[in-house]
């Protein structure tokens, strides 16, 4: 075993750097895991490009938070026979102390915002340290290029946990990125009479249906279904895009919103929301429960993002994979980093 580790740090906006050290040591209570593949989401881009809220990131950061890999270390207090063991883990590190993270909520922690990849270092990086608590390992036979993207299928999880779809429900998704594609895989195994995907990029049509989706509309033909759905998942962050899985909802039906909105995005109509009676949640992140719900659907079949995967690069071509993310060429799906 090689006794340094590299790590791609961006030390701030539109700058990083990538070294060379000695291996992290884990303490106490913590494991290390050598990195198989790291994603790089939106997030991640605009930590690079300085657009994240200043009480989000802290520079400089190693990013990196959806990630798979295997541990290759025990700290002290932690058991032996997690080495060798393929595993994900959660990025919040939550405290389990207060009474958010008594209640499971732990990604709505009170002590404060602190998250691997944003606050502590990520996964690009040929090694990470974690607290073993954060841990949920997977199958020794687990596909780690496709586990990397159960960070965020872990979110996806959250809100069809809160959507409480039920079989036979007309289902809408607003958006066919990784989060709603995701969405689609985990809604379809639960037997829904319509599953409908709503997004702007034709070309998504296929990819959607060959995830569980029984049709895909742009949003110019969303508008004559409105008031059709039970349960109504948005996950572009758009600007109207809130206001809009409020429209497709039928009066007493639900919405659960996951994407990321930016300041100026449109608000929801709250006549409209008073007399159709309905219940909308958001979703920040995900907790323990969710994370669980992911990894048991992989491990199931009920869950592949592999398909999504349309590029991968080395730590080297970091500066090339970051520039695909975001860049709108409808080419470009996930992006892995392997180091």
């Amino acid at each position: 075993m090689t006794s340094l580790s590299r790590s791609l740090t961006v030390d701030r906006p539109g700058s990083h750097v990538l070294t060379e050290g000695p291996l992290p040591e884990p303490g106490p209570g913590e494991v290390r895991v050598r990195v198989a593949a790291a994603g790089i989401c939106m997030s991640d881009r605009e930590v690079y490009d300085g657009h994240r809220d200043a009480a989000y990131v802290r520079y400089p950061v190693v990013p990196g938070h959806e990630w798979s890999g295997t541990v290759d270390a025990v700290g002290e207090g932690v058991d032996p026979s997690l080495t060798g063991r393929r595993t994900v883990a959660e990025g919040f590190r939550a405290c389990g102390r207060c009474e958010r993270c008594r209640y499971g909520e732990t990604s709505l922690c009170t002590a404060g915002y602190d998250e691997t990849g944003f606050t502590r270092p990520g996964a690009f990086a040929d090694h990470l340290v974690v607290p073993a608590r954060l841990l949920h390992p997977l199958a020794d036979d687990a596909d780690l290029r496709a586990a990397a993207l159960l960070e965020p299928a872990a979110v996806i999880a959250a809100a069809v946990r809160a959507g409480a779809p039920e079989p036979g429900e007309r289902i809408a998704v607003l958006g066919a990125g990784t989060l709603g594609l995701l969405a689609v895989q985990l809604l379809a195994a639960l037997s829904p009479a319509e599953l409908t995907v709503i997004d702007p990029r034709r070309e998504r049509a296929s990819l959607a249906r060959g995830f569980g989706a029984d049709e895909a509309r742009v949003p110019e033909e969303a508008e004559e279904v409105r008031g059709r759905y039970d349960l109504v998942v948005e996950t572009a962050g758009a600007p109207s895009t809130a206001a809009d899985a409020c429209l497709l909802a039928r009066r007493g039906g639900r919405v659960v919103l996951t994407g990321m909105f930016t300041p100026g995005a449109l608000g929801i109509d709250p006549v409209h929301l008073s007399l159709s009676q309905l219940t909308v949640r958001s979703v920040f992140g995900a907790p323990s429960s969710a994370w669980s719900y992911a990894v048991r659907a992989f491990t199931a079949g009920l869950l592949d993002p592999a398909p999504l995967i349309t590029h991968e690069f080395p730590l080297e071509r970091f500066a090339e994979a970051v520039a695909l993310v975001g860049s709108g060429d409808p080419e470009t799906g996930k992006v892995l980093l392997r180091p």
